[in-house]
């Protein structure tokens, strides 16, 4: 069994651990700086297999004392993006294998930089957007001669909206905010540019539903870098119920929240209600020529909450773990394959989808399983304090 080290016992650290841990091949170290947070996640998962710390990760020395005597092999950052240099820093001095979610160009870029000439593997960007997006787009682009366009849509959604945007916090209140308030990287005619966000509104329809897509930072990854010299255009944008952006940049540009950000945050997170029945759309459209023809093809997939250990996890808890799971389960499973920094798109899609954690991305899901725990109560619950 291999140790390792989780940074975050929020809503995806919950399910990254209980994940690992339960594969009987790792052992899972699962810190948060709340007190209690991490032991609640532990307890409810019920297995010895995870070993809970309260651990302030923002602090390299205390980090490192950590690190230096648990001796995990590979640490993953399910923390806030801005903490994450400091805990690639200390990966790197440590000689730890190092993943993290970040969506946060400026972190992935400092990452990068840190791993230069690293023996061990340094992969930012793996959970969903960026992250598996990626992974499934660079499928798609191995299948023609040459390129025109790449387009990447993925959304994470309530499944029964009910208030003025449209939206449920699925997932980090700070990952939202930065998402929606920074540039966005984009290729238009050949050349690498930055766009503004909550623009570039368009419809598109998905298996007979419309949706509104817009300018949102980070979901593009490194792919961009990768395929600069061959793709005309490539953007990413996020999925939302039509109306939804008209909102949003009343309350960014419009009452100037994305210089208060912090007042943003305690708005929505007072205002708008977390859901476990939600539902992650992803869409990924490539252009080009095959045989000397014009064609397009598509990776389309909905997935649903799904009970994972008795307990009901939502679809942005799922995708974004299995995400992380399956790139670190590939990347320790081949541990001489893979070294320094490792881009999302290094990764072949089929390896991901039949890898244990990978299989969650599976087509066909319904929202059938959700509804009905959720109306017998049966959800379970995701912490559970010390003798529950």
């Amino acid at each position: 069994m291999q140790d390792v080290l989780v940074l975050g016992a929020g809503k995806i650290g919950a399910l990254i651990s209980g994940l690992l841990a339960e594969s009987g091949d790792y052992r899972v170290q699962l810190a948060d700086s709340k007190p209690g947070a991490a032991a609640e996640v532990a307890n409810a998962h019920g297995l010895d297999t995870i070993s809970a710390f309260e651990l302030d990760a923002g602090n390299k020395e205390v980090l490192t004392a950590h690190v230096r005597e648990h001796k995990p092999s590979a640490v993953v950052s399910g923390l806030p993006y801005f903490c994450n240099v400091d805990v690639a820093q200390v990966a790197r001095d440590e000689g730890l294998h190092y993943f993290d979610l970040t969506e946060d160009v400026a972190v992935t870029e400092a990452v990068r930089e840190l791993s230069a000439g690293a023996k061990t593997v340094f992969a930012p960007q793996c959970g969903l957007a960026p992250g598996f997006i990626s992974i499934a787009a660079n499928e798609l682009i191995q299948h023609f001669d040459s390129l025109q366009s790449v387009k990447l849509r993925v959304g994470a959604l309530p499944q029964h909206p009910n208030n003025v945007l449209k939206y449920s916090l699925t997932w980090s209140t700070d990952g939202v905010i930065n998402e929606y308030g920074n540039l966005c990287k984009s290729i238009v005619d050949g050349a690498e540019v930055d766009v503004m966000p909550l623009e570039g509104l368009e419809e598109i329809e998905i298996d007979g539903k419309l949706y509104e897509a817009f300018n949102t930072s980070g979901g593009l990854g490194s792919l961009g870098e990768t395929y600069r010299d061959r793709v005309s255009n490539m953007n990413y944008k996020t999925i939302r119920y039509p109306g939804h952006c008209e909102q949003m940049r009343l309350l960014m540009n419009g009452l100037k929240l994305n210089h208060d950000r912090d007042t943003l945050k305690r708005i929505l997170e007072n205002s708008v209600p977390q859901t476990l029945q939600d539902v992650v759309i992803i869409y990924a459209a490539v252009t080009g020529r095959q045989d000397g023809e014009l064609r397009e093809e598509n990776y389309v997939n909905s997935v649903y909450p799904a009970k994972v250990a008795g307990r009901l996890w939502s679809a942005i808890q799922i995708t974004t773990a299995a995400g992380i799971c399956s790139v670190l389960d590939i990347v320790l499973s081949e541990p001489t394959k893979y070294a320094g920094f490792v881009a999302q798109e290094q990764f072949c899609l089929a390896d991901i989808l039949d890898n244990r954690f990978g299989q969650h991305y599976a087509q066909g899901g319904t929202n059938l399983a959700s509804s009905e725990l959720v109306a017998r109560g049966e959800t379970g619950t995701q912490r559970a304090g010390a003798g529950e």
